[in-house]
């Protein structure tokens, strides 16, 4: 059985303490740290840059899944890579041309990860999925922490899921957006690889980061 993998969001976390939180997840058994970067503008909030990135990374071990909710995302991308992003992942949406982006990140010797919107469909992706190191499948509108999940999204989940089967690809299938207990089930039965899940993680069982980390790779 292969071994699911948690990436906590730390959009939910103590935003004071961060340097501290990142270590808890780390002795918690977070498999990486998932890193949500937005500008204002693509989606209507406003997060963290390099500057914080470069300042967190020195507090972990752990590979960072940075998530890039900007526009236009390819001239971010060299500032993500130094500031210590090991997973870049972009929207389609966000770059004027989709491969020139991919391979930009691969320059800079980072894997490639794509983003899909709960709207956004795979064929916009499919002929570059042997390009592909991660594919985040949007469980709600990208912006906001703390929305509810949208099942209608795992359709897409097996879709991709059964793609890489058929043509034996290696691309990791991630999700994130209200991903709790129950829906955590639905989503590896489906075929993801990586969940990434805040207010779930630091807010259940009295926040034991271990027990929800624990309880969330369980099926």
């Amino acid at each position: 059985m292969k071994k699911i993998q948690i990436s906590p969001s730390i959009l939910s976390a103590d935003f004071s303490q961060l340097g501290k939180e990142i270590k808890k997840l780390e002795d918690a058994g977070a498999d990486m740290i998932h890193v949500d970067v937005m500008d204002g503008h693509f989606v209507p909030n406003l997060t963290i840059g390099p500057p914080v990135i470069k300042a967190l990374k020195k507090n972990s071990l752990l590979p960072f899944d940075v998530h890039l909710m900007i526009s236009p995302v390819h001239k971010y991308i060299e500032s993500y890579a130094n500031a210590g992003a090991d997973i870049i992942t972009i929207h389609p949406e966000a770059t004027n041309n989709l491969l020139g982006s991919i391979n930009k990140i691969k320059e800079f010797k980072k894997k490639v990860g794509i983003s899909l919107n709960p709207e956004t469909k795979i064929q916009v992706v499919e002929e570059l999925l042997d390009q592909i190191d991660l594919i985040l499948i949007m469980s709600v509108n990208p912006g906001f922490g703390g929305q509810k999940f949208m099942p209608e999204v795992l359709n897409k989940v097996k879709k991709l899921d059964e793609i890489r089967k058929n043509l034996k690809l290696n691309f990791v299938i991630e999700i994130d957006g209200g991903i709790n207990f129950e829906n955590s089930k639905l989503a590896i039965k489906s075929g993801a690889d990586i969940l990434v899940s805040g207010t779930t993680i630091f807010k259940n069982n009295n926040g034991d980061i271990k027990k929800n980390i624990d309880l969330l790779r369980s099926i």
